[in-house]
């Protein structure tokens, strides 16, 4: 099977500073993959990369086997969607979606044109000016626009947070089954971990130009291969174990089976808030509730233990001050980092 994207060992520098490392990075099919991590780790800049707006060190770039890292950014058949969406102000939607189509009969433009429009719903707003839409529907307009030449990728950047947190959810669902019908590949880049859970086929965790980690959301946040990796998607309790010569690791909460990770027998154990089941009586690990937070959906709880806190998340309500047992969901499965690392 072939890669829709492949990049190899791409690197860019600015001012002396490496902003990409030799980075990898393979897209297959219509998947579309998220660019997250903290500001400055390189999100926009590989996306400006690979969209011919910057110039690169070194590196190849291939789109469906061709290489087009030489290729000047118009040549490069990838759309781009900004997170201001770029629209010209003094077009009309119509203007706006068939810009880059001046070399097209008059008739393919307008067959390409009722297509968008239907596409993304904007059937009737075709002579209105962009200061006249919605911020959903000027998105709508920047989609349609980016569609319109048949991109073989697509790129976004924040294409969603000049949007209403009322219509983002909408929003998010719409594109990505647009994207899907027409089986566009697409990068998007995010600062909101959950416009990703949301957006996503894959998460590419970016830090200091690199990735650190590529995967399905569920494989990112359940199997991270570092503690920055799982602090990063979400909250963590990290507990003392210990190694035992029968093969496994012994902590708070027991026997953990699990392969041996370094020669120091001192490590962590990584438990999710939402993994740990909490009641007021019956076995368990005994603590005392020291504080609460209601959230909407869920109660979050910091529980004082003989040695050390704990936070976990619970759908039940507790008192301040409450007695309460702890164990681990029975689906529960461990991973464990090594000491110096968490």
């Amino acid at each position: 099977m072939m890669n829709t994207l492949t990049i190899t060992n791409l690197t860019c520098s600015y001012q002396q500073q490496n902003i990409l490392q030799n980075l990898n990075l393979s897209i297959e099919n219509d998947d579309i993959v998220c660019l997250l991590g903290a500001s400055g780790c390189g999100k926009t800049t590989l996306l400006k990369g690979i969209a011919g707006l910057i110039p690169l060190h070194s590196g190849k770039i291939y789109l469906q086997g061709k290489e087009i890292g030489h290729l000047e950014a118009n040549q490069r058949e990838i759309g781009l969607i900004f997170q201001d969406y770029a629209l010209f102000p003094h077009l009309t939607v119509s203007e706006n979606i068939l810009f880059g189509l001046h070399q097209k009969p008059s008739p393919e433009q307008q067959k390409i044109l009722q297509k968008m429009t239907s596409l993304v719903h904007l059937q009737g707003l075709e002579k209105r000016y962009p200061h006249e839409l919605s911020g959903g529907q000027q998105q709508r307009v920047a989609i349609a626009r980016a569609l319109a030449c048949c991109p073989k990728l697509l790129l976004l950047d924040e294409p969603f947070s000049n949007i209403d947190s009322q219509v983002r959810h909408q929003m998010i669902e719409e594109i990505r089954i647009i994207l899907k019908q027409q089986h566009i590949p697409a990068i998007f880049v995010t600062h909101s971990k959950e416009e990703a859970f949301l957006f996503a086929d894959k998460l590419a965790i970016m830090d200091k130009g690199v990735i650190c980690q590529i995967g399905t959301p569920s494989q990112l946040y359940q199997q991270p291969n570092s503690p920055f990796i799982a602090n990063f998607l979400g909250e963590t309790n990290y507990l003392p174990c210990q190694y035992k010569e029968e093969g496994g690791y012994q902590s708070l909460f027991g026997y953990h089976s699990y392969p041996k990770i370094s020669s120091d027998s001192k490590s962590y154990l990584l438990v999710r808030p939402e993994q740990i089941k909490i009641k007021i009586d019956g076995p368990g690990i005994g603590g005392k509730v020291i504080q609460q937070r209601f959230l909407g959906s869920h109660y979050r709880y910091l529980v004082q233990l003989e040695d050390f806190q704990i936070n976990i998340t619970s759908q039940k309500m507790l008192s301040l001050g409450a007695k309460v047992k702890l164990s681990l969901s029975p689906t529960f499965e461990p991973i464990i980092f090594p000491y110096y690392l968490a």
